[in-house]
């Protein structure tokens, strides 16, 4: 069986966030030069080196959250986590979207590259 205790860690860091907002946990997982990406952040901004600024404005978008990890592997230097999440966002409206995860370990196993990629019209505000 292959060995995903680094992307283990990383769930189930992010699995405290969500249920605590505290992302000391999570953000501690990083290397401080990581880089970080999310599909609406990279087409205002582009990528981000502050991993505690990515996590708290990736929480702040919700009044709730709950990931559901349905598949994670890892090889050498790299983990993959598919995933599917059920929240409120901030404003109110529940919503439910899937994605996936990449994350790049450096030799410390700290995370020096992360990417996730999901389709964000579920962000996206129905017209009435």
């Amino acid at each position: 069986m292959p060995d995903t205790a680094r992307a283990e860690k990383f769930s189930q860091a992010l699995h405290k966030l969500e249920q605590s907002g505290d992302a000391e946990e999570l953000v501690a997982q990083f290397a401080p030069d990581a880089e970080l990406r999310r599909p609406e952040l990279d087409r205002a901004q582009g990528p981000t080196a502050d991993a505690e600024k990515f996590w708290r404005s990736y929480q702040e978008q919700f009044s709730e959250i709950s990931t559901d990890f349905t598949d994670i592997a890892e090889a050498d230097d790299l983990a993959v986590l598919e995933w599917t999440s059920r929240a409120t966002l901030a404003a109110g409206r529940p919503i439910e979207y899937a994605g996936v995860s990449l994350l790049r370990f450096g030799e410390d196993d700290r995370v020096t590259r992360f990417s996730t990629y999901y389709d964000t019209a579920a962000f996206v505000t129905p017209a009435s």
